[in-house]
């Protein structure tokens, strides 16, 4: 079962047990009020049916409980799958910034040597730092003689990005963890 679907149906199941409570509360304090006002047999029957209400509010305080520890482990898993998500898509990044520097530091020497490099390249590097740039424009005067050209490093741009979607994962993630059926289920 997937952590959406999971988080889904003990949600359902404890808006059940509160409105079960409620009702449960409802008729337990109607008893009372009927108790005050009744004979003594009636006094004594209402107290004794509010008493076995009472045990069921409680029952289903345990319910309420359980259900909820549930929720909150889904929950965890969630956040789990879903900072784990956000992980990747910021190590992905990290990556992707690291190899344009590279890529940008090799342009630069490239220039420096004097060798030609695509104008697509000279941009980059312009972008990145017109400071370095410079510098490499100026090394190049001095080392005019290389005429060496390269080909762009930058060529493949043109691939799709990958699309991170931490929510989706979080909620299509199978779970991991026991869970008790509820009431929904059972029927």
């Amino acid at each position: 079962m997937k952590i959406g679907e999971a988080q889904k149906i003990y949600r359902e199941e404890r808006q059940n047990l509160i409105d079960q409570r409620k009702a449960l509360i409802n008729q337990r304090d109607e008893l009372r009020k009927k108790s005050a006002y009744g004979t003594e047999e009636e006094k004594k029957l209402f107290s004794e049916e509010a008493a076995t209400l009472e045990l069921s509010i409680n029952e289903v305080n345990k319910k309420f409980d359980k259900n909820q520890e549930v929720l909150d482990k889904l929950a965890e898993h969630y956040a789990a799958v879903w900072n784990a998500e956000v992980a990747r898509q910021q190590s992905d990044v990290m990556e992707d910034a690291a190899v344009d520097v590279a890529k940008v530091m090799e342009v630069a020497r490239r220039i420096a040597r004097g060798a030609k490099v695509p104008a697509k390249d000279e941009k980059k590097l312009m972008d990145y730092s017109m400071e370095l740039y410079m510098a490499a424009k100026n090394m190049a005067m001095m080392n005019a003689a290389n005429k060496e050209k390269y080909d762009s490093l930058w060529d493949d741009e043109d691939e799709e990005q990958e699309i991170y979607d931490p929510e989706g994962r979080a909620e299509n993630a199978e779970v991991s963890i026991d869970l008790p059926e509820t009431s929904t289920e059972e029927a």
